[in-house]
């Protein structure tokens, strides 16, 4: 039997606010397969966003393991856990953080010339990119230019550009009208079917949650899954 896509095991993570230990995840274990498309849901300030940094190697455990494809992802140096969440991992986060001085292409394009890849055929891979989440015709504006919902599907197609294994997106709609975020919900859900993409979605947005195939929820430091534990 071949190892989980995804494996978090007994991950503990604290933080120290004005001298006190917060306690975020307590022993949080998940399994999560090829091609899952799922959302993480709980009250605010449950630690879901920690774990989201955790499962892209953005903030390391205090304790516990992660596992992709059967390997420890931790248990590499820190050039390769670098590597590892530069072309395995896209990440799409409530703000944009697009770069102003850059066109929307430009914007797509730059975790690939980060890693050094040929501008020319990068810039290629990002217009068609930006074709997909339906802003084509956007590509040479800049971010000043564009509405908060286009901003946002310039940073999903960021997130692609690397065709990473591994998507996630930390509230991709919070800043977000219902409808314009409905269209992100969309797109979220054709770049897993599409793509064959893995996804973890942490919302709030509890009509999203359950439109999920999946749909998990942070609850006393640990994960459970939402649609068995009560909530």
């Amino acid at each position: 039997m071949s190892a989980p896509f995804l494996e978090v095991i007994d991950v503990f993570k604290s933080y120290f606010l004005n001298g006190k230990r917060i306690d975020v995840l307590r022993g949080v274990s998940v399994q999560i397969q090829q091609g899952e498309l799922v959302s993480l849901i709980g009250a605010s300030g449950s630690g879901k966003s920690t774990f989201l940094h955790v499962a892209g190697t953005l903030d390391a455990p205090a304790a516990g393991q992660m596992k992709f494809k059967g390997q420890s992802v931790f248990d590499m140096n820190d050039a390769q856990v670098a590597e590892f969440r530069n072309t395995k991992i896209g990440f799409v986060f409530q703000s944009h953080f697009l770069l102003p001085e850059f066109t929307a292409a430009e914007n797509v394009a730059m975790p690939a010339l980060v890693h050094r890849e040929d501008r020319k055929a990068v810039l290629v891979r990002a217009r068609e990119l930006l074709e997909r989440v339906g802003l084509g015709h956007r590509a040479d504006h800049r971010p000043g230019e564009l509405s908060g919902g286009e901003s946002q599907r310039v940073a999903l197609a960021r997130a692609l550009i690397m065709k990473p294994d591994l998507l996630l997106a930390d509230e991709p709609t919070g800043n977000l009208d219902p409808s314009t975020g409905e269209g992100i919900h969309n797109l979220l859900r054709e770049v897993n079917k599409d793509l064959g993409i893995t996804a973890i979605v942490v919302t709030h947005n509890e009509v999203l949650a359950k439109s999920l195939p999946r749909r998990l929820r942070l609850k006393d430091g640990q994960v459970v899954d939402a649609d068995t534990s009560g909530a």
